[in-house]
């Protein structure tokens, strides 16, 4: 996918999950099914620990094989907060879940007043 002595270019739809041996139908969509039991466990997680939210957002990004997701928040919880500490909030909510992932986008804000 490269030109030859150039850098090589892995083309945008190959998340960090290929490359997994393929499996059979059946467990390909069992996995797709706990694909979204994932963001649900994630996005239920995160509004037990901040019920005031305005918007919770949660996405897989890595391909479909829960490496990696994109988090989404909006809460009261963040007014007065600087951005680090918002998303260390975030960190310690899913401490144990993030040991499991390759990696984790955050976005934080409070509600517009």
């Amino acid at each position: 996918l490269g030109s030859p002595g150039g850098p090589s270019r892995v083309p945008p739809t190959r998340g960090v999950c290929f490359g997994v041996p393929a499996v059979s139908p059946q467990l390909f969509l069992r996995r797709l099914s706990s694909l979204a039991d994932g963001e649900s466990r994630l996005a239920r997680l995160l509004r037990d620990k901040f019920p005031g939210a305005s918007s919770i957002k949660v996405v897989d990004i890595s391909g479909g094989c829960g490496a990696m997701y994109e988090i989404h928040i909006e809460s009261e919880e963040f007014r007065d907060k600087r951005p680090v500490q918002q998303h260390q909030m975030v960190n310690q909510a899913l401490r144990e879940e993030i040991k499991h992932m390759h990696g984790l986008r955050i976005f934080t804000s409070a509600p517009k007043q």
